[in-house]
């Protein structure tokens, strides 16, 4: 009777130690890759492979070739360097030429290779002395010193090289070894995936992926074998995803809106009764009419809350492209029922910046309320900030209880012990693309907790930093994704300059000087606050005072950053969009979400030093009126990738095409960070390349839930080794 398949989670509890040739010392070394059981081993794949099969000849190989060349042994000698190493030196050729082969610390080459002895050599193509040469190649015998023949079946592999085994004292070799003695072992892994759903998808079994990416014939295996792995990752992590949505949508209480959505056709100027909708009387009263992009991406939400299961959506836009436009139609649709929203910010500086705005542009409106004489009253937006004091706080608070608060803006911390609303009906975060799959959990369940009619409220999350579609399946994939891809009408691309000569930063301060003139005003921005003696790069407080004793003398030169207290970061804001200050020196406290429309230059100092995502937001804090605008890049990268960064930026304007350079000079480690989400399972995937199947898994893995428990099968016990234990009771109940 032959052995069942072996699932992983039964892999999962094997230890090493039962693997042959491993004892106390290798499963202690193991333990520190962070490999304890045999799961643990398969899962710990090859960094990349040595092609042993493509032979070539002496007279082709060229310096800088990672070749294997097969040739006789002509000459060897040996001796020792002047710190006592011993040196072995063969001499090899074949029918084109010859070529010297060294070996340091292998002292044994000696007697391995001696003349006659024909072998194939695989390594990279050095130069000493105008001669090719070879470092410590890889070494596959063929023919002995007897000319005996060896075991053809070792010889012109595809050989796995694994990574980071050197600093545990074990070689690639054995840990290819080890892997090889578990695949033997394992006899057969079974397969979770239906054989329809596989064949469908063009996928191999599971079991000969596994010995395809560690054991290839060709590269054709190798491929093959790492297709399928990909899509297991992505599939597990889009399952978790799913089976996280089935949960909350099976237990929510969500609000049924009645959102006006033939208003969305309403212009600027157009006629009102007595009975339009708060969203009607905003748009008619507002300065711009809907973009075709924001009018679409609204259609989306209002669908959505005009649905009883609670909407989970992201909106992507690129900077100034009118999201928070969206999101006050939205919260006026919210208002059109009685039910309050909440905008979160997140800093103080970005909170007081909304509450401004959306003052402004509610200026007008009214709602009914028989608690006031009248009835009726102003629509009313309300901060909730650290800076608010105990008095405005409690009427705040009063406000949000009895319902006469209609928003309130704020940082995350809005939901905290004290507030407690009368009925929440819509939660809008801004600009958290950090924000987690769990934390957006808590956030809902805090809203219901927090409110007295005890109704899930709509989430919708916002963020100007545009991201790669692969990587919102899997950074948001609990969310449905609306993008606003067109700009407001009569916006002109931003003019971005890479500084480097003095010529052009003369003219970058001459530029700031004409725009002021014209009265409109200039960002400076600075990657530290103070300055240090660690760190070569300029600090806004010193270059606000160098630059108004200098280059910007006459100007009146005003200084925000992070460390100063709130009512003074206030104060300068506000008076730089009074116009009392003509350029800003600032640090990142300004890179999201401050807008004011006069500001049409930023210079970006040691730009170099800042991610190309924060670089674009930036630059997004110009350009938000119909005059032309500019941004210039001050420094001299020292590396390629600070260089690359600059140019992508100079290139284009468009964010969602910087994302994609983006994603592929960061690769996934970064944007993987904000998934807490238990045991870390993208080892094979990659964002960048493995889209399709990543979209394919999305769509199996939601088919699967739709299907119902019966359909995962062993994938629920596979799916409990990426989740600690809370999340895999709540996942898995019934």
């Amino acid at each position: 009777m032959s052995d069942p398949p072996r699932s992983l989670s039964y892999l999962s509890g094997v230890p090493v130690s039962r693997i042959n040739n491993i004892g106390e010392k290798r499963t202690q070394a193991l333990a520190s890759l962070g490999i304890d059981n045999v799961f643990d081993l398969l899962t710990y794949y090859p960094r990349r492979y040595i092609d042993r099969t493509r032979r070539i000849d002496l007279s082709d190989l060229q310096v800088g070739d990672e070749a294997a060349v097969y040739g006789e042994v002509d000459k060897v000698t040996s001796r020792r360097s002047r710190q006592g190493r011993p040196i072995v030196e063969v001499t090899v050729s074949d029918d084109g030429g010859s070529f010297r082969v060294v070996f340091f610390n292998q002292s044994w080459r000696e007697r391995q290779l001696v003349v006659g002895v024909q072998a194939l050599f695989f390594g990279k193509v050095g130069d000493y002395k105008g001669q090719r040469q070879m470092t410590n190649p890889v070494v596959d015998i063929i023919v002995g010193p007897l000319g005996e023949e060896r075991d053809s079946s070792k010889v012109g592999r595809i050989v796995p090289i694994y990574p980071a085994t050197g600093k545990a004292g074990l070689t690639s070799w054995e840990m290819g070894g080890f892997i090889g003695e578990s695949l033997r072992r394992a006899v057969l892994i079974s397969d979770p995936l239906a054989d329809d759903d596989r064949r469908r998808l063009n996928l191999i079994e599971r079991d000969a992926a596994f010995r395809h990416v560690h054991l290839p014939d060709d590269d054709a295996e190798k491929d093959s074998g790492r297709r399928r792995l990909v899509f297991d990752e992505f599939l597990r992590l889009q399952l978790i995803l799913a089976l996280r949505r089935r949960r909350l949508e099976s237990s929510s209480a969500g609000i049924r809106h009645d959102f006006d959505r033939a208003a969305l056709d309403a212009s600027p100027g157009d006629a009102l009764d007595q009975n339009s909708s708060q969203v009607r009387r905003f748009l008619t009263s507002h300065r711009y009419a809907l973009t075709g992009a924001q009018r679409r991406v609204l259609e989306e939400i209002a669908q959505d809350m005009s649905s009883a299961l609670p909407m989970h959506r992201l909106l992507q836009g690129d900077v100034g492209s009118g999201k928070t436009l969206v999101a006050l139609t939205a919260m006026l649709a919210a208002r059109d029922g009685g039910h309050q929203s909440v905008l979160m910010a997140p800093t103080e500086v970005l909170a007081e910046q909304h509450l401004a705005s959306l003052r402004r542009d509610v200026t007008g409106l009214s709602v009914r309320d028989d608690a006031v004489l009248g009835g009726e009253r102003p629509l009313s937006v309300q901060v909730l900030t650290g800076r608010v004091k105990a008095k405005d706080r409690q009427a705040v608070l009063d406000g949000l209880l009895t319902g006469g608060v209609d928003i309130v803006v704020g940082t995350h911390a809005l939901l905290s012990e004290g507030v407690r609303f009368q009925s929440l009906g819509l939660i809008v975060i801004d600009e958290q693309h950090r924000f987690g799959v769990e934390q957006r959990a808590v956030l809902r369940d805090e809203g219901r907790a927090r409110s007295v009619a005890a109704r899930d409220a709509d989430l919708l999350v916002m963020t100007a930093t545009p991201i790669p579609r692969t990587s919102a399946m899997v950074l948001f994939g609990d969310l449905d994704v609306s993008i606003i891809d067109e700009m407001p009408h009569g916006r002109l691309d931003i003019e971005t300059e890479w500084t480097r000569s003095a010529e052009e930063l003369s003219a970058c301060w001459e530029r700031v000087r004409d725009e002021v003139a014209a009265g409109r005003r200039a960002y400076v921005i600075c990657p530290l606050v103070e300055g240090s003696q660690k760190v070569e790069a300029t600090s806004a407080v010193e270059e606000r005072t160098r630059l108004a004793l200098n280059e910007l003398r006459g100007l009146s030169v005003g200084l925000l950053h992070g460390q100063m207290k709130s009512q003074e970061k206030e104060d300068v804001m506000a008076q730089f969009r009074a116009g009392e200050l003509d350029v800003l020196v600032a640090t990142v406290v300004i890179e999201v979400g401050v807008d004011v429309a006069e500001a049409s230059v930023i210079v970006i100092e040691d730009a170099w030093r800042f991610g190309l995502a924060q670089l674009h937001q930036l630059r997004g804090r110009v350009g938000r009126s119909n005059a032309q605008s500019y941004c210039y890049l001050l420094g001299t990268p020292p590396t390629d990738d600070g260089e690359a960064r600059l140019r992508a930026l100079v290139e284009t304007n468009d964010g969602f095409e910087l994302a994609e350079v983006d994603l592929s000079m960061r690769r996934e480690g970064t944007l993987l960070g904000a998934r807490q989400q238990g045991r870390s399972d993208l080892k094979l995937a990659s964002l960048k390349d493995d889209g399709e199947l990543l979209v394919s898994a999305r769509a199996l893995a939601t088919s699967l839930v739709e299907r119902g428990d019966d359909a995962l099968g062993d994938l629920i016990d596979e799916l409990r080794l990426f989740v600690d234990g809370d999340e895999a009771a709540y996942l898995f109940r019934s």
